[in-house]
């Protein structure tokens, strides 16, 4: 089933400011979109809406035509990297990894490996997380967000922290999950993330929403 997400006319106020205002997008699987704009234009915002993290004041969010409602769990597998999602720094990789995955207990701890190893980093390694460095710890970070392979997948600035291999190597991990079917949305500060990486790209400016022509085929 090739998966569609349609967003209409999704607004968001925070104490009297106004987050989103009326956006109206529509994604589908095997593609990368890329969101650019300042820090507090929206972007994260919208992908916690996106993601089910908060509820919209107004509009309309559907996934695979249904309408989805705060509260009920999406009908999509999803991976998400926003904010630098809190790992435990008491545990290891594989411990951290384990104790996700054992929420909707979908993968093995084989898989769970393999996500470890895709993103350069050894899951027989018993270091502690607040061990590693920042670089280490973005790189598990994705690894967590792409381990149950899902089908919309998050990314807020995922090449953060990381030196130019790392970065590579992570750009090509994003291309895997779009050619495999994935719906990305990515978010970056990085241009070059945008430009290498993304079919569609949207501006966001001051909570408002507009497409980017982008006229570089991939």
């Amino acid at each position: 089933m090739k998966h569609v997400i349609e967003v209409e006319k999704i607004s968001k106020t925070l104490n009297e400011n106004s987050i989103l205002q009326d956006v109206t997008f529509s994604i589908e699987a095997g593609k990368i979109y890329g969101f650019v704009g300042k820090n507090g234009s929206g972007k994260t915002m919208l992908f916690r809406i996106l993601a089910g993290l908060v509820d919209k004041d107004s509009g309309s969010l559907k996934y695979d035509g249904e309408e989805h409602i705060f509260g009920k769990q999406i009908p999509l597998r999803m991976g998400v990297l926003i904010e630098n999602a809190g790992m435990y720094p008491e545990f290891s990789a594989i411990e951290n990894l384990k104790l996700l995955a054992s929420i909707n207990k979908r993968i093995t701890t084989k898989e769970i490996e393999e996500s470890i190893r895709a993103v350069g980093l050894d899951p027989k390694d018993k270091r502690k997380i607040q061990k590693y460095s920042l670089g280490m710890k973005q790189r598990i970070t994705f690894a967590q967000a792409i381990m149950e392979k899902p089908d919309l997948l998050l990314l807020d600035e995922p090449t953060n922290a990381l030196d130019k291999e790392g970065v590579v190597l992570i750009r090509q991990r994003i291309k895997e999950q779009k050619d495999r079917g994935c719906i990305v949305c990515l978010a970056s500060h990085n241009r070059e993330d945008i430009d290498t990486l993304c079919d569609e790209i949207y501006q966001i400016e001051d909570g408002i929403l507009y497409p980017e022509r982008k006229d570089n085929e991939k």
